[in-house]
């Protein structure tokens, strides 16, 4: 049984939420699953997620496979408890980052 990490579609029309499942890869998307481990609410602001990270290492460790989407969500977990910010949509330009790298150099220097 080959056993995959994916999302399953719940919710109304223009109304998407997902939960994050462990199925077999032979079950349709919003089909049979064998455990449920977390959801995702793209449409909320702020945290909009919440995964049992216990339960995915778990699966992983017994060789289940993670979708693309849910390796991103489990990369944006790790990010949040590093207390980094989740995404940085500021442009930099060139100029701008060999100022700051000068900066930073002169500081470290003394």
């Amino acid at each position: 049984m080959a056993v995959k990490i994916r999302l399953t579609r719940t919710g109304a029309n223009r109304d998407i939420s997902f939960r994050v499942v462990a199925a077999d890869t032979r079950f349709p998307r919003d089909g049979r699953f064998i455990e449920n481990l977390g959801w995702d609410n793209p449409r909320q602001a702020g945290k909009n997620f919440e995964l049992k990270l216990e339960r995915i290492s778990y699966w992983l460790g017994t060789g289940a496979i993670a979708s693309p989407v849910v390796k991103s969500l489990l990369k944006r977990e790790k990010r949040s408890s590093e207390g980094k910010p989740e995404h940085t949509h500021q442009k930099i330009s060139k100029g701008k980052k060999a100022k700051l790298a000068k900066a930073a150099k002169a500081a470290a220097a003394g």
